[in-house]
C-alpha cells in the first residue's frame, strides 16, 4: 500500500514540479524583479542594515507580536531546515550538480517574491484588542479577491498549509532528525521521535513569545556553526573548488553532462532546482509571510527588505555550503562519485540523508563527520518544526477558531512522532505535493496585488527622503538646543 501511494504521489509531483511549479516560481520571480526595479539588488544593503540594526538574542516578550529580528529568525528557522542539507543533496543526486545553479536562480528571483509576500502580509495583518497579531496569505488573498472566490482560494491555501507544514512537513523534519541521529549515534529512531515530540510540545504550549525567544537564539548559532564547519572542509579541499564550480555550470546547461557514469539533463536539473529551491527557501510558497506579519516595524517596506535577506542566507549561503562540500569531496577529482559506478553506488550506499555525512566524514573522519551533520540537522529541523507549526496553527485558527488550536497541536505531535518511523521517500513526496499546492493560490493573489506591492516599493525613495529631512531637522534642533544651553549657562555665570 505504501509503495502504491508513493507511485501516485510521485506522478502528481512530477507534473506539478516540471510544469506548474517552474512556471509559477520563475514567473513570479521575474515579474516582481522587473516590476520592483530589481529591488532585491538595489535594496540589498538596506536589508542587511535593518537586520543588524534590530539584531538581538534577547528581543523580549512582544505580546502577540515580534521584533523585526525575531520575525526574521522565525522565518529563517522555517527556511533553514532539512532542505538545506537533505534537500540540496537530493537535488544533486536526482538532478545532478547543475540543480544547484537553478536553486541559486530560484533564490535570487525569489528574494523579490519574498519581498512582495512580506509587505502584503504586513499591510493586511489584523491586530486584536489584546495586541495579538494575525497575518499571512489568507488575509491578502481575501483582500485581493472579495466574496466567495477569495474565501475559496484562502480556504484552499489554509488546508494545504496545514497539511504541508503542520503535518507532512514536520514529518519530513523529524524523519531526517531520526535517520541522521541513528546513523551517527545509533539511537533508535522511535526514541528520537519521542524526544522531539516532548521538546516541541513545550515550545508549542508557550505560544508566540516562547517560540520567538527560542528561534532568535537557535537560528544565529546554528547557521554560524554549520557555515564554519563547511568552511573548514572547503579550505582543506581548496584545490577542488574551481573544478566544483565548473561542474555546477556545466551540468546546468549541458544536456549530455556526465558524472561518474550518469548523464543529467537540463530539464532534470531545472526541475530539481525549482522543487528543492522552493522547499529550501520557501519564497512564493506563502509560509514565511506569517512570521513577517508579526513584526513590529514602522512600515511594510522595512520588513520586506529584511525578508529578502532570509532567502539569501538560506540558499546562497547555507545551501551553497552543503553543495560545495558534497561536490568538492565526492564528485570532483578522486571523489567516489566522480570515478565509480554512479548507479550502483546510488542504489546501494548513497542517499540524500547520508551523503552529506559521507562528505564531511572524508575530513573529520566518518564518526565525527556524521556527528557534525546530525547535530546541525537537529538544530535546523527542530527550529523548522517550531516555525511550521506556528504557520499552520494560524491557519487552523483562521479556519476553525481558537477552539481548534489544541486538538491541532496534539495531532501535529502525533505526526512528528510518525515521521521518525516512516519511509523517507514517501514522507518527502507527500511534503513536496502539498508544498507545491500551496504555491497556486498564493501566486494568484500576489499577481493580483502587484499594484499594492509596487506602491510600497516605489514609495521607498520618498520615505527615505522624508526620513533624511526629518533627521536633519532633528540634528539642527539638537544643535540649536545645545547652543542655547551654553548661552544660558554663560549668562548665569
Amino acid at each position: 500500500m505504501e509503495e502504491a501511494l508513493l507511485g501516485i504521489v510521485t506522478t502528481i509531483n512530477n507534473y506539478l514540479s516540471n510544469y506548474i511549479l517552474i512556471i509559477l516560481l520563475l514567473g513570479m520571480g521575474i515579474w516582481f524583479t522587473i516590476r520592483t526595479k530589481f529591488i532585491q539588488f538595489r535594496c540589498f544593503g538596506e536589508g542587511w542594515r535593518r537586520l543588524f540594526g534590530d539584531f538581538s538574542l534577547r528581543g523580549g516578550d512582544q505580546g502577540g507580536a515580534m521584533t523585526s529580528f525575531q520575525a526574521l529568525a522565525t522565518a529563517v528557522a522555517a527556511q533553514v531546515g532539512t532542505g538545506n542539507v537533505v534537500g540540496a543533496c537530493g537535488a544533486i543526486i536526482v538532478g545532478g550538480p547543475g540543480a544547484i545553479f537553478w536553486m541559486w536562480i530560484i533564490a535570487l528571483l525569489g528574494m523579490a517574491t519574498n519581498y512582495a509576500e512580506a509587505v502584503m502580509a504586513q499591510k493586511t495583518r489584523v491586530v486584536d484588542e489584546d495586541g495579538t497579531v494575525h497575518g499571512g496569505p489568507v488575509y491578502y488573498i481575501t483582500t485581493a479577491f472579495k466574496g466567495n472566490g477569495g474565501k475559496f482560494l484562502a480556504g484552499f491555501f489554509a488546508v494545504a498549509i496545514i497539511l504541508a507544514l503542520g503535518f507532512m512537513g514536520c514529518m519530513v523534519q523529524s524523519n531526517s532528525i531520526a535517520e541522521t541521529m541513528n546513523n551517527a549515534f545509533g539511537v533508535p529512531t522511535w526514541a528520537i521521535g519521542i524526544a522531539v515530540v516532548v521538546l516541541a510540545g513545550i515550545v508549542f504550549l508557550g505560544g508566540v513569545s516562547r517560540l520567538a525567544a527560542v528561534t532568535e537564539k537557535i537560528v544565529p548559532v546554528m547557521a554560524v556553526l554549520y557555515v564554519l564547519g563547511s568552511l573548514i572542509v572547503l579550505i582543506m579541499n581548496a584545490p577542488n573548488i574551481p573544478a566544483t564550480f565548473a561542474l555546477i555550470f556545466e551540468c546546468a546547461f549541458n544536456p549530455d553532462a556526465t558524472v561518474g557514469g550518469a548523464t543529467f539533463g537540463i530539464i532534470a536539473a531545472i526541475s530539481q532546482g525549482a522543487k528543492r529551491g522552493l522547499f529550501s527557501n520557501e519564497a512564493g510558497m506563502g509560509s514565511t509571510p506569517h512570521a513577517h506579519a508579526l513584526a513590529e516595524v514602522k512600515n511594510p517596506h522595512e520588513q520586506g527588505v529584511v525578508a529578502m535577506i532570509g532567502v539569501f542566507v538560506d540558499t546562497i549561503i547555507v545551501v551553497t555550503m552543503t553543495a560545495l562540500v558534497v561536490l568538492s569531496v565526492l564528485y570532483v577529482g578522486d571523489g567516489a562519485l566522480a570515478t565509480g559506478d554512479y548507479a550502483a553506488l546510488t542504489a546501494e550506499t548513497i542517499t540524500k540523508t547520508n551523503i552529506a555525512q559521507m562528505a564531511f566524514g572524508q575530513f573529520f573522519d566518518a564518526g565525527p563527520g556524521a556527528w557534525f551533520v546530525a547535530i546541525c540537522l537537529l538544530f535546523f529541523a527542530f527550529s523548522t518544526i517550531l516555525s511550521w507549526n506556528l504557520f499552520a496553527k494560524l491557519n487552523v485558527e483562521w479556519l476553525f477558531g481558537k477552539k481548534a488550536v489544541i486538538p491541532f497541536m496534539v495531532i501535529a505531535l502525533v505526526f512528528i512522532f510518525m515521521g521518525s518511523l516512516l519511509s523517507n521517500d514517501l514522507v518527502w513526496e507527500l511534503a513536496d505535493m502539498f508544498n507545491q499546492l500551496m504555491v497556486i493560490p498564493n501566486a494568484i493573489a500576489l499577481f493580483a496585488l502587484t499594484g499594492a506591492v509596487l506602491k510600497i516599493a516605489n514609495s521607498k525613495h520618498d520615505k527615505l527622503a522624508t526620513d533624511v529631512a526629518e533627521e536633519r531637522l532633528e540634528d539642527k534642533a539638537r544643535a540649536q538646543a545645545v547652543e542655547e544651553a551654553k548661552h544660558e549657562a554663560k549668562e548665569e555665570r
